[in-house]
């Protein structure tokens, strides 16, 4: 047996037999899986709906019995004016009001003191009435999505949250405890080159999140109904190098962390909020700050999140997200090469 596959066959064992890590690196795909599929939602439903009846014609009554039909809204009250209705959202009563002119054109009314729910409001009656016979002043089509659910834009956050963290934080504790426990230098002074110390460390985070990646894709597909409408071996090249890029990074903080807490910490800090609030997961990144902006360009998870969403939802070709992945193997590059030196340099 050659010392590169005892060293995969050590750390393997390691991680097998650490219960802690196991549960953190099986348990909380799935939990996280659960929690933005199902509990994180931005799907509307149960909308209270003030219909103006002071302009209503046969066309507009379809498209009133199209809203009321649908999963999203419940029509409560009918009033003969705008300012009824506007005193109804004011008092809580109603969550948006609908309103036609004398065109049959549609005039929606929401509350703006939370101006993400009313435009969430807006769109939804509008994409739902879209399809009422012959409605005027209504053009509205939504392509790839067309029932607004909101798992379709956290799936590929997910993937690029989790794989990101579990390949950068247990890579950066593996080396890190070798170092506390002061394994790593009995190591380093074995005939074994370094360079092959650390792939074998590598290898068996990489196969982990391998399997991890599978996980959630048959979660998305088969539990959440996400499609898969792209190349399944592209979404799979992409996320490899994404996972390399992730090791990479935590071979990186393994050499600034003295301690497993330390490099715990700066796993979570450096990596969990910013994927999360800057990478477009949660939030447009067009609507951010332009410093903003300029950070959330140094976000691997953006390029990933922004090729795993053409192509799984959108179903793109892979020349769609040529620049995405360029700018991912472009970071893999210079962290690999960054880390290793500065590994080579600290032991």
């Amino acid at each position: 047996m050659t010392p590169f596959i005892h060293f995969i066959l050590k750390e393997t064992r390691h991680i097998v037999r650490d219960v802690r890590t196991m549960l953190i690196l099986f348990v909380m795909p799935v939990a996280m899986m659960f929690i933005f599929g199902f509990a994180i939602s931005t799907d509307v439903r149960n909308v209270r709906v003030a219909v103006v009846t002071s302009q209503m014609t046969t066309r507009t009554q379809q498209a009133i019995e199209k809203l009321a039909a649908s999963e999203y809204f419940n029509v409560t009250a009918t009033v003969p004016t705008t300012a009824a209705a506007e005193r109804l959202i004011r008092s809580q009563q109603a969550d948006i009001a609908i309103a036609f002119a004398p065109d049959a054109s549609l005039q929606v009314i929401t509350d703006g003191s939370d101006p993400n729910m009313a435009q969430m409001y807006a769109n939804y009656a509008v994409q739902t009435m879209a399809s009422a016979p012959a409605q005027a002043g209504i053009h509205h089509m939504l392509l790839f999505n067309p029932q607004m659910r909101s798992c379709y834009n956290f799936v590929p956050g997910i993937m690029g949250m989790l794989l990101l963290l579990v390949c950068a934080m247990m890579t950066s504790i593996s080396i890190v405890r070798e170092k506390e426990q002061g394994t790593m230098e009995v190591l380093l002074v074995s005939p074994v080159r370094p360079l092959t110390i650390i792939i074998a460390k590598a290898v068996p985070y990489m196969g982990l999140a391998v399997i991890i990646l599978a996980t959630i894709l048959a979660m998305s597909y088969y539990i959440l109904g996400v499609p898969l409408a792209g190349s399944l071996g592209w979404i799979v090249a992409i996320a490899a190098l994404y996972i390399v890029l992730a090791l990479s990074l935590g071979l990186l903080i393994s050499t600034i962390a003295r301690t497993q807490l330390v490099a715990l910490l700066m796993s979570a800090m450096m990596l969990l909020m910013p994927s999360v609030m800057l990478s477009g997961m949660m939030f447009p990144i067009e609507s951010m700050p332009v410093a903003l902006q300029w950070v959330s360009a140094a976000m691997p998870p953006r390029y990933f999140i922004e090729a795993m969403r053409r192509l799984m939802i959108m179903g793109a070709d892979i020349s769609v997200v040529a620049g995405d992945i360029a700018v991912l193997a472009a970071m893999t590059i210079v962290l690999l090469a960054v880390s290793l030196l500065k590994f080579k340099n600290r032991l």
